[in-house]
């Protein structure tokens, strides 16, 4: 395994750390509020970093979602990249990349997903999907929306479209989220009526659906975004360790730096050791990925080191923080209230750690 970035990954990389550096500053961020920074991702557009994801793969995505962890931007970069781009390219026809991917790629068009299926909705035969789902970040920004159905079909929804209520509700992390609820709402199958979706079984984990291949796009989805959210959670760590770091050797205690303190060194040591393993089994999941690899492990196993060691690393960077991290303004606050909202999106680490022993289980009886 080499991770090794590419060229391309790199310049990438390189180019959304300087507009994340630049534009998602403690005073922009606090004047956002609970919505998206829509300046910041006109720009992030502007400079072609979602239509380059196409290019640059899983492991890119992971790259450039953890600049934006460092900096906690509140833009709907991962959802758009993981729910739309990446799901698009990989499991939609010819006809729907020509279609849904230009809008995507400039910036006119917001993606999103209610994921994991939560036996929520339900399609009827005529392609209409019935039922809600109470929390759907950046919901109140997407103009689509990747649904799964009871079966695990994979549906794409227009917010605009009738019979789609689109409901504000405020989380502890400030993502733009709300609740959707679907009566009788058009839907269009990714992949195509004839049952397209679903080619790539690399990430499937899913068993006893009506469809295999429709399972199969639900399963490769799902694991794709954890893997991307994964990355999310190694920069909201990175960006937290790096505060408590420069806290601690700039406060002074009986006349000298809080990080001489032998407590504050281990408990910071513990936490880059953290911050470590989530990105390190990020990017081997989304290096498998990119190879045409089997990574439905390694999306689980990186799915829960982003959550319980996640939780760890921004308890531990605003315990660091001392009384200044019980500052709701605090920047540090934001990285622990973002830590804390990726520990449960997309599983919990018990949930994710009882999906990954029983797909160890299945994969050594096979």
């Amino acid at each position: 395994m080499d991770f090794t970035p590419t060229e391309e990954q790199t310049a990438a990389q390189g180019l959304a750390a300087q507009i994340f550096g630049d534009l998602a500053t403690h005073e922009r961020l606090a004047a956002a509020g609970t919505g998206t920074d829509t300046e910041l991702w006109k720009e992030l557009c502007a400079a072609g970093l979602t239509a380059a994801v196409e290019e640059i793969g899983l492991l890119g995505l992971v790259l450039l979602l953890e600049e934006q962890g460092r900096t906690t931007a509140q833009v709907p970069f991962a959802v758009t990249c993981a729910y739309g781009l990446l799901a698009i390219v990989e499991h939609g026809t010819d006809e729907q990349r020509e279609r849904l991917l230009p809008p995507l790629r400039d910036g006119t068009a917001v993606a999103t997903g209610a994921f994991p299926a939560r036996d929520g909705l339900r399609a009827d035969g005529e392609g209409r999907l019935i039922g809600s789902v109470p929390y759907v970040p950046w919901l109140r920004d997407a103009t689509l929306v990747l649904v799964a159905d009871a079966d695990r079909m994979l549906w794409i929804v227009r917010t605009a479209d009738p019979g789609v209520v689109v409901t504000p509700v405020e989380t502890t992390a400030p993502w733009s989220a709300a609740r959707l609820a679907l009566d009788r709402a058009p839907g269009e199958r990714l992949g195509g009526p004839a049952g397209r979706t679903g080619t790539d079984t690399r990430a499937s984990t899913s068993t006893g659906t009506n469809s295999a291949t429709g399972t199969a796009a639900y399963g490769a989805v799902l694991a794709a975004s954890r893997t991307a959210f994964a990355g999310l959670q190694a920069g909201v760590c990175a960006g937290s360790l790096a505060r408590a770091v420069s806290h601690t050797t700039t406060r002074e205690q009986f006349g000298r730096p809080l990080s001489t303190n032998q407590g504050v060194l281990l408990r910071a040591a513990d936490a880059h050791m953290d911050t470590e393993a989530i990105r390190v089994t990020a990017y081997e999941a989304a290096w498998r990925h990119d190879k045409g690899l089997p990574y439905a492990a390694q999306a689980l196993t990186a799915a829960w080191w982003a959550s319980e060691a996640g939780k760890r690393v921004v308890h531990a960077g605003q315990h660091l923080h001392g009384g200044t991290g019980a500052d709701l303004d605090h920047p540090v606050h934001r990285h622990f209230l973002w830590g804390r909202q990726l520990d449960a999106y997309l599983g919990c680490g018990s949930e994710v750690l009882e999906e990954l022993g029983q797909l160890l289980v299945k994969e050594g009886s096979q």
